[in-house]
């Protein structure tokens, strides 16, 4: 057995450098990349629709179940749709980082709560994919979908208000753009 300890650590490390050297580049590739090029990678979304299901969900009122789940479903464009807005999670992720160099202080706070927001969504997504199956086992998550797409939408729109607040006040030059790409 200590004839292989050294062949294992040597091919333990080996494992850990090439890893290590493929985030490297990763990263790299990600700074190169211009407020433009992100930008770009946002996928359209019906953001009245989003908005509409965000807010029933966030604002209580008088009649709480308004939006029937297959009206949730609809509005948010389905799972093709949930995976839209957690890809545009990590962009808009990107984007507020991006912000920090305009404004440091403010853009460090608000990157963090869209974090949150973004953990939130991923968390909703899984649980909508959870009960997208079809078994028994899933069966709580299948009568909760609806209530969760309306926690992903509800935890996207966060994410969105608070980037265009933080463009507006950090960058007033690139709000238009970033405003219409959302």
């Amino acid at each position: 057995m200590t004839f292989m300890q050294p062949y294992l650590v040597i091919a333990v490390s080996g494992a850990l450098l090439c890893a290590l050297s493929v985030l490297m580049v990763q990263l790299l590739k990600q700074r190169r990349r211009g407020w433009h090029d992100i930008v770009a990678e946002l996928q359209q979304l019906n953001t009245n629709e989003l908005s509409t299901v965000a807010i029933d969900y966030l604002v209580p009122h008088n009649g709480q179940i308004d939006l029937e789940p297959e009206a949730i479903w609809e509005s948010l464009g389905g799972y093709k749709g949930l995976r839209k807005m957690r890809q545009n999670a990590e962009v808009m992720l990107a984007l507020a980082a991006c912000a920090q160099q305009w404004n440091f202080t403010e853009a460090v706070i608000v990157t963090e709560r869209m974090r949150m927001d973004a953990a939130l969504l991923r968390r909703a997504v899984r649980r909508v994919e959870l009960g997208l199956i079809p078994s028994r086992l899933a069966r709580r998550y299948q009568l909760t979908l609806p209530l969760h797409a309306q926690e992903a939408s509800s935890a996207y729109y966060l994410m969105r208000q608070r980037l265009l607040c933080l463009y507006q006040t950090s960058h007033a030059g690139l709000y238009p753009r970033l405003a219409a790409a959302l």
